[in-house]
């Protein structure tokens, strides 16, 4: 009877509930197994087991994402019927992420000017070699290659702006078709509902998989690393935690007239992903199942604005480079001037479309952004410690302005279910098990029955 009790207890526990006790109980084993600097331990548990868990569960969710954003799409396009209605969600997309990114970085700096971060940081004893620069991409170079030369190649490398490109083509030339595209119609919506079966799979394990992601960083990492760069780590976190719980929820208000507090407690499943993974596009499953099936956004409208915004829209990256920049520059004792920070914002926005949302992209940003401003690159070498953390909470705030960029644009669509929206246990997944269907399929060999 006890353990039909606790078992009952843990079918009744969220997956959320179960992600976050992974998440907690991998830092503290995390923290506990950097102050033991086992060799032991860091060579077979944390390098061995923990790593192969997690990366098991990353790939796992990489898997997904391709064929995901594919027919999700294709449907999303189909669905809406209508080119123009498309050009106008597409429209709208692009000019809130570019409008979010934008302020964004212009808290960011205007923060890190305030509190100063960097001011008489003593340089010796920092290794700055191995630290290069990257070029950053022309405005032409960005939008030349949306359109793919090969789009076997561009779904064999994850492209997702190349991706989304030939979707909405696909799905276009599939709606010039008429009456004759009904069959691949709902082919794609099969296709579309087996890979969120697959998606509830693969979040079966992810209390697991998280718990070993969070692990394994705290325990390379653990916190000595930030003792030297405290300001800069704290100034980057306030920012990042102003823009997540300030901004964007003053832009969700005035644009849709959503109760910030319900989307808050909708988006944290995806928030603990792209948390615990550090890469916005691994997390699109997740966001995609938070804003259509948690919140109410139709999967016409989400399809689009999600997979768009993991590979566009990056504010708490936008963010890093903001305050890394003041960092940096008061470090080196550079005044940059208005000029100087304008470009740092104009720099950011264009260098969140042209790099893809995987883990440590930021700090390749960084040095596009430092090199266009006259700052030393050598100067990354100050804060690589300490970014795989920072990546961790940015790609969260990343993956949160893609959601409320969605309900904006599903809302002033007419897409936008509210009663969903305010129902606190849509969508919600509880218990561990994954039920199956028992599938009523005559077999092969079977004879049909004469009475029929």
């Amino acid at each position: 009877m006890a353990s039909e009790a606790s078992g009952g207890t843990r079918r009744g526990m969220s997956l959320t509930a179960k992600v976050m006790a992974g998440m907690v109980l991998g830092l503290i084993v995390g923290v506990v197994f950097n102050m033991m600097d086992s060799a032991f331990i860091n060579t077979h548990v944390v390098g061995g087991l923990f790593a192969m868990i997690g990366k098991m569960f990353v790939n796992a969710l990489k898997m997904l994402v391709v064929p995901l954003v594919l027919f999700s799409l294709l449907c999303g396009v189909m669905g809406i019927g209508d080119i123009r209605v498309l050009g106008r969600v597409g429209g709208k997309s692009l000019a809130l992420y570019i409008f979010t990114t934008a302020i964004a970085i212009a808290v960011a700096i205007a923060l890190a000017l305030l509190i100063g971060p960097g001011e008489g940081f003593d340089m010796a004893g920092v290794d700055t070699a191995g630290v290069t620069g990257a070029e950053a991409p022309s405005v032409w170079d960005v939008f030349a290659g949306i359109i793919p030369t090969n789009p076997v190649s561009a779904f064999a490398n994850g492209d997702m702006l190349q991706i989304i490109f030939y979707a909405i083509v696909l799905g276009i030339a599939a709606l010039m078709l008429g009456d004759a595209s009904e069959g691949f119609y709902e082919g794609c919506q099969y296709m579309n509902e087996l890979m969120m079966k697959v998606v509830v799979i693969v979040m079966a394990f992810a209390p697991y998989g998280v718990f070993c992601l969070i692990a394994k960083t705290f325990a390379e990492q653990g916190i000595d690393l930030f003792i030297p760069v405290m300001a800069y780590v704290a100034t980057l976190v306030g920012a990042l935690f102003l823009h997540l719980f300030v901004t964007l929820m003053i832009i969700l208000k005035v644009f849709s007239g959503l109760n910030p507090m319900i989307f808050i407690r909708k988006i944290r499943p995806a928030q603990i992903f792209a948390f615990s993974t550090a890469s916005s596009n691994a997390t699109i499953p997740v966001t995609l199942r938070c804003v259509t099936e948690r919140m109410g956004a139709n999967n016409s409208v989400a399809s689009f604005t999600v997979p768009f915004g993991a590979t566009i829209n990056m504010d708490g990256t936008a963010i890093m480079q903001g305050v890394a920049t003041v960092f940096l520059a008061n470090v080196y004792g550079i005044d940059l001037g208005l000029g100087g920070y304008l470009t740092v914002i104009a720099m950011a926005v264009l260098a969140s479309i042209g790099t893809a949302g995987v883990p440590g992209v930021g700090l390749v940003m960084l040095t596009m952004v430092l090199t266009q401003v006259g700052l030393p690159i050598e100067g990354i070498a100050l804060i690589i410690g300490v970014d795989r953390l920072m990546d961790m909470i940015r790609t969260a705030v990343n993956i949160t302005g893609d959601a409320v960029v969605t309900a904006i644009v599903a809302k002033t669509e007419g897409e936008f279910d509210l009663s969903v929206y305010e129902d606190p246990d849509a969508g919600l997944i509880v218990g561990d098990e994954i039920h199956v269907e028992e599938m009523h399929t005559p077999h092969p060999h079977a004879h049909p029955n004469p009475a029929e």
